[in-house]
């Protein structure tokens, strides 16, 4: 699923600034994706209300013909900018209603007391489809150019729908959520996420930062504008991004025996701040790698630590909601991010842009910290 996705994000991406010459048009992909957002509260309903296995295989199933729409288009000579749009918010609203399936099917997977270590490695996991996806997207782009790119996606999307009928977990959803109306079941899910003692304080954190930063979609600009480099760059760039993700994982698994959590998420979101200002002030290519993989490890720790938290702390009927809450958090944050670092980069340029960002990221986690003792407070206890 994730390397469809990636192989479609990234080739849309570039033949898109590559098409258009615009920043800005990079940023309309986030505004069109910003407004599926509310459906995925519907969708983490969705996952605890219907089969989670069969909307797995369902939306991952209208990803695989949205990439074999674009790959007859390409190779037809017939893609145009407006169709990129139109895919981009299709695919968008059909994964914001099975977006929250994947995370409550895990608990189904997963023994409770190895849940750190399983949510570790499937966030290990998805970072490693970011590197291939990127070294992937470098060597077809390039060498065969958008056309092929498009295919080798519909491919792993193939796989991807096929996929979610192999697990042998049970996908049905808990009898008891039948007994309530779906908007009551929209309500339970809303007051436990809000009267949580972690997870808004968190969530907070997440938002206030990635909008000020958020930099994955917008490698193209950041390519050319920071290293005068195309489509070798773009890949590069997000390949050493996703392996400092493999990396972040990894640190997540040397600190479980640390107690305080809530300290580590936000030493590594400061270190992120920081990171976002070393990024816009280097011209080095090479250094740039470097420090884009800082920024995908400090953001990595933070994220697993964050799912870890909704899986051991939310009930099974209940893990979709809490999920779909994450994730409407986390990529309204993406979207919003979005839009802003692209406007912000044609106003001020990309370099100045990830230094203002990071600069006022630094102000926020110095603000959480001081305002939501509960996060630094926070001690989490493995039984």
């Amino acid at each position: 699923m994730l390397v469809a996705m990636q192989l479609r994000l990234l080739a849309s991406t570039q033949w898109l600034f590559e098409e258009t010459g615009s920043a800005a048009s990079l940023g309309l992909l986030g505004v069109i994706q910003l407004g599926t957002m509310p459906l995925i509260i519907y969708g983490g309903l969705l996952a605890d209300i219907f089969d989670r296995k069969k909307l797995m295989i369902f939306t991952q199933g209208f990803s695989f013909f949205a990439l074999l729409f674009l790959t007859f288009v390409a190779f037809m000579n017939m893609l145009a900018p407006w169709m990129i749009f139109v895919i981009t918010g299709l695919t968008a609203i059909v994964n914001m209603l099975g977006n929250s399936a994947r995370p409550a099917l895990l608990p189904r997977v997963i023994e409770k007391q190895n849940m750190t270590k399983g949510v570790t490695i499937q966030t290990a996991s998805f970072q490693i489809g970011q590197i291939v996806s990127p070294l992937i997207f470098m060597l077809f782009y390039v060498q065969f150019g958008v056309t092929v790119t498009f295919l080798v996606g519909t491919i792993f999307g193939l796989i991807s729908m096929i996929s979610p009928a192999l697990i042998m977990a049970d996908g049905k959803p808990d009898k008891t959520i039948k007994n309530i109306s779906q908007i009551l079941a929209l309500k339970e899910g809303a007051k436990y996420v809000f009267k949580h003692p972690i997870l808004p304080g968190l969530y907070l954190l997440d938002v206030g930062v990635t909008i000020l930063s958020f930099y994955r979609m917008l490698f193209p600009l950041f390519s050319q504008g920071l290293y005068g480099m195309g489509a070798e760059g773009t890949g590069l760039l997000a390949s050493a991004n996703a392996m400092g993700g493999v990396l972040g994982s990894l640190v997540v698994l040397v600190t479980e025996k640390i107690k305080s959590k809530g300290k580590i998420v936000l030493y590594s979101t400061m270190t992120y701040a920081i990171g976002l200002i070393l990024f816009g002030l280097n011209p080095i290519f090479w250094i740039g790698l470097v420090i884009v993989a800082l920024l995908g490890a400090t953001d990595s720790v933070g994220m697993t630590m964050r799912q870890t938290i909704v899986q051991l702390t939310t009930p099974d009927r209940l893990i979709g909601r809490a999920s779909s809450a994450h994730s409407f958090a986390a990529q309204s944050a993406n979207n919003i991010g979005q839009m802003e670092v692209a406007f912000l980069a044609v106003i001020i340029g990309a370099s100045g842009t990830m230094v203002v960002g990071g600069v006022l990221s630094i102000f926020i986690v110095i603000a959480i910290w001081i305002k939501v003792p509960g996060i630094r407070n926070y001690v989490y206890n493995q039984k």
